[in-house]
């Protein structure tokens, strides 16, 4: 899929989500947010211009949050965002009231209106991670100038195809018809044990990604 096809479930299938931004301390601060629109350029939300969450962008200009859908864990999607955010202003607020209704039960005049600001989320990186599907389903994206560099774990040229890897995978998804043996990384839970079991010390954990 592409990055707009999950900013497309994020925003009208998951909608709500848990955002962290981080105080003047560095500390982690939580909140509610309804991702509100997107297009290729990105991701649109609001805030007051009052509220302290304000105050954290302004400051940090980043945010990450997660949303999920499913009515109990094995049928749940999870989607996580990580990027960098500007406040484009009150320019974009009729489209968003347009596409979220309920905004006008909230804020229901023009003048209450006056305290709203919209902000852009218009470069980072997002995970998607399916576990209504038997194996678990995971993919990652970028988005914006962020670059998306391999995550999780691989194994290099020096395994001896002992199986060890495979016999404690829980999602069974390394092949080890080949050598050297192949995690499958859209089925991988990065739970960690195939390096634990390795002989030779041939796995290895990649780094994340990050939002440039």
């Amino acid at each position: 899929m592409k990055y707009t096809d999950y900013f497309a479930y994020l925003v009208n299938e998951i909608h709500t989500v848990i955002a962290a931004t981080t105080d003047e301390n560095g500390l982690p601060v939580t909140c509610a947010i309804d991702i509100m629109d997107f297009d290729e350029n990105g991701l649109y939300f609001l805030t007051a211009k009052g509220k302290n969450f304000y105050q954290r962008l302004k400051s940090n200009q980043y945010i990450a949050f997660t949303g999920m859908k499913g009515e109990d864990t094995m049928s749940r999607v999870a989607l996580s965002v990580r990027g960098i955010v500007k406040e484009v202003g009150a320019e974009l607020l009729p489209r968003l009231f347009a596409k979220n209704p309920y905004m006008h039960e909230i804020y229901p005049t023009e003048q209450s209106r006056q305290a709203l600001t919209v902000f852009q989320i218009f470069s980072g990186t997002g995970e998607w991670f399916d576990l209504s599907k038997k194996p678990i389903e995971r993919a990652s994206f970028a988005f914006g100038t962020a670059n998306q560099s391999e995550q999780g774990y691989f194994i290099r040229e020096n395994c001896i195809s002992c199986g060890n890897c495979l016999s404690v995978c829980p999602q069974s998804c390394i092949d080890t018809s080949s050598v050297p043996a192949v995690i499958r990384q859209e089925n991988c839970l990065h739970c960690g044990n195939c390096q634990k079991a390795c002989p030779v010390n041939a796995v290895e954990r990649r780094a994340c990604y990050d939002a440039e």
